[in-house]
């Protein structure tokens, strides 16, 4: 198929790459320089996002923000602006964003004769590389099954939960499990360094008991050997809780564990550690115990 992919950052550069080597012709544009790997591969750069709508037939999304998925769309040279011709088309948006955007934008994309896919991922950096990544949608049944082929080639656990907007509430969902998860980690390993217990033996022991999970294998383990370069970063993390706080209010809903994790992900990004992997929320509750799980 003739695809387009927008938002070749640490994630959508190998989700980008998977579609290719899968043998489709993806047509790619870029808010900075395209990325190497892309440029090497078969990928055609467009100048604008309305130029790869203009050549695809599903335009993929993966940028950061709601502000960002709205500009891409509507915006001067935007998707929307090239959806007319050949064929009914498809946006599929993986980025992270607001359900309640999500909802307006798939029904200004309708309006204009497009369908529309929310497909937001978990599964960070390496998830990306490996095409596993979970990917949760809101769309038509009958939309979802045509671009489902598609999507098994970046990831492999793929689910339909609804119309518009549900794939970006179980994404806002799944964030608060994530955050609370890491913080929850984090406190388990700082409690047994600042005991005097090796945290990596703790670790180890705690993945063979009912403590085991995977923010405890992979992050528990980045904790420990202090290696912090993003594979999902803090203040992608915090835009997700800030929009997991801002339903809550809507909802008039309380969520006082994820209000808690927010601040602990504040507190780092106050501190320069922004753009660390989500996982470096440990820093802020070491430096409020003046003590770190391990030493570099």
């Amino acid at each position: 198929m003739k695809l387009g992919f927008i938002g070749l950052g640490i994630m959508g550069t190998p989700m980008a790459l998977n579609l290719i080597n899968a043998g489709h012709t993806l047509y790619v544009s870029a808010a900075r320089k395209v990325p190497a790997a892309i440029q090497a591969s078969a990928a055609v750069q467009c100048a604008t996002p309305e130029e790869v709508a203009r050549n695809a037939e599903v335009v993929f999304l993966m940028v950061p923000d709601t502000p960002d998925v709205e500009s891409v769309l509507f915006g001067a040279n935007g998707v929307a602006a090239g959806l007319g011709g050949g064929g009914r088309k498809v946006v599929v948006d993986m980025s992270s964003i607001s359900p309640m955007a999500t909802k307006a934008f798939a029904q200004k994309i309708n309006a204009l004769g497009a369908d529309y896919i929310d497909a937001p991922v978990s599964g960070g950096e390496v998830g990306a590389k490996a095409a596993s990544l979970t990917i949760m949608c809101g769309g038509e049944p009958a939309v979802f099954e045509k671009v489902r082929p598609l999507l098994e080639k970046m990831g492999k656990n793929i689910t339909l939960v609804g119309g518009n907007g549900d794939g970006q509430t179980t994404k806002v969902a799944n964030q608060i499990i994530v955050a609370l998860n890491i913080a929850a980690v984090g406190e388990a390993l700082l409690f047994a360094s600042k005991a005097g217990a090796d945290p990596a033996k703790v670790r180890q022991a705690l993945m063979g008991g009912f403590a085991s999970s995977r923010i405890l294998e992979v992050h528990g383990e980045r904790m420990i050997k202090r290696t912090f370069a993003p594979g999902f970063r803090i203040k992608l993390h915090q835009k997700d809780l800030g929009l997991a706080l801002q339903g809550a209010r809507e909802l008039a809903l309380a969520l006082p564990q994820t209000a808690g994790a927010a601040q602990l992900m504040q507190a780092c990004a106050a501190n320069g550690d922004a753009d660390l992997d989500h996982s470096a929320l440990v820093k802020a509750l070491e430096r409020m115990a003046s003590h770190e799980v391990a030493k570099a």
